[in-house]
């Protein structure tokens, strides 16, 4: 067996996803399994269809099992993110990491992020944050004066900084995987222009407007597609519960806005004060937004927030390895899973029960999380969704 990992939001499975799927088939892959986040993203809002639509239209799409990256890891930054996401890939037992990058080159990604990791870094970035220049810039000068414009020019694109990033985690965790990349085609990321592989952002923008989505997804996820919107499942929006979260903010204690994860310079005193007159969440974004805070870090917090995660809710990797489907052959991802033992193995709901305090916070807050993703559905579903879906199977081409 050669067991390939892709860590992924697939929101929702794209022909680009596709195509990373078949690279790293032609390369070699066995098998193919992907951990992908849940209810909530990394960009700050609830994914546009349920955990269980993405884990069909995977299936679907020829990777053989699911598992799911907890919500504390799934919306927290780059670094986060990756740590998560290849601790889960490590638990799978992965002989390879596949990602897409702009500048395709493992080796160059490998280099960059040990950099990253060096003490000159770390002392030109400090120096360079203390001039008050945003986190991204102040990392982007410091490489530029250490090793050059070409690695400068890396931290530039947001999927090689991703890259970079899962490179950092296999290095900090001593992983024994291999890195695998392919350059990534068509649009860039969160781009709006017309494409062959248009950005994941057009796609979800055309499934709200209703027209123009089927040509950008492979026939299996459109049929998902397909069948999520006929039950009025999908898009779900994080807007349909904006006064709940606006709500949810002005109520907050300063004392509760000091716990909450990535803060820095006082930024929880900029939104606590915003929030007490913001009357929209772009409103609020727009108001508390400077030069050095990107409306992603405030929209990953803004729904920190409101889902109740707490800074040392991501501290370290995830505790457990929950399996949300799997197709014919993922049976022997999951037996190789089984046998390694790195994490406990939920592949039903009464599993959490052996978790330890850690673990179950981690559950609750994920079922938390999926109860109120359920209310932001065109067609509110029922509460419990993460209690009660169980796992999904796919035999013979059919879930």
């Amino acid at each position: 067996m050669r067991l390939v990992v892709i860590i992924a939001e697939y929101d929702p499975f794209h022909k680009g996803h596709e195509a990373l799927v078949k690279a790293v088939r032609a390369a070699g892959a066995t098998h193919v399994a992907a951990v992908m986040s849940g209810s909530f993203v990394q960009r700050g809002s609830a994914a546009c269809l349920s955990k269980w639509a993405r884990t069909r239209q995977a299936l679907s799409c020829g990777v053989d099992l699911v598992a799911e990256l907890p919500l504390p890891w799934a919306v927290s930054g780059a670094e986060t993110f990756a740590r998560g996401g290849v601790a889960l890939a490590n638990a799978l037992n992965a002989d390879v990491l596949a990602f897409g990058s702009e500048c395709g080159d493992a080796k160059q990604l490998w280099r960059a992020a040990k950099l990253l990791q060096s003490p000159q870094m770390g002392q030109k970035l400090r120096e360079n944050m203390k001039a008050g220049i945003q986190f991204a810039t102040a990392r982007e000068r410091a490489a530029a004066f250490l090793t050059g414009e070409e690695t400068a020019a890396l931290l530039k694109q947001p999927n090689n900084i991703l890259g970079i990033e899962y490179c950092k985690a296999l290095q900090q965790q001593k992983c024994s995987m291999e890195c695998f990349t392919v350059k990534r085609q068509g649009a860039g990321h969160g781009s709006m222009e017309e494409s062959d592989f248009p950005s994941a952002t057009r796609i979800r923008a055309q499934i709200q407007s209703g027209s123009g989505w089927e040509a950008s997804l492979p026939s299996g996820s459109a049929a998902v597609v397909r069948q999520e919107l006929a039950a009025g499942h999908t898009p779900a929006s994080l807007q349909r519960v904006e006064r709940a979260v606006l709500y949810r903010l002005r109520v907050m204690s300063p004392m509760e806005y000091k716990t909450l994860p990535d803060l820095s310079e006082g930024l929880e005193n900029r939104l606590y004060a915003v929030a007490h007159t913001a009357g929209s969440l772009e409103e609020l974004y727009d108001m508390v937004k400077t030069k050095r805070y990107s409306h992603a870090r405030l929209r990953r917090l803004v729904l920190a927030a409101f889902l109740g995660l707490r800074a040392g809710d991501s501290a370290g990797t995830p505790p457990y390895l929950k399996i949300l489907g799997f197709g014919p052959k993922g049976r022997e991802v999951l037996a190789r899973a089984a046998q390694k033992g790195v994490l406990p193995l939920l592949t039903h709901a009464s599993d959490s029960r052996k978790l330890d305090s850690r673990g179950q916070n981690v559950v609750e807050l994920e079922n938390r999380a999926t109860d109120i993703w359920a209310l932001c559905c065109p067609k509110p579903a029922p509460a419990g969704l993460d209690r009660t879906a169980g796992i999904l199977v796919l035999e013979k081409g059919c879930v």
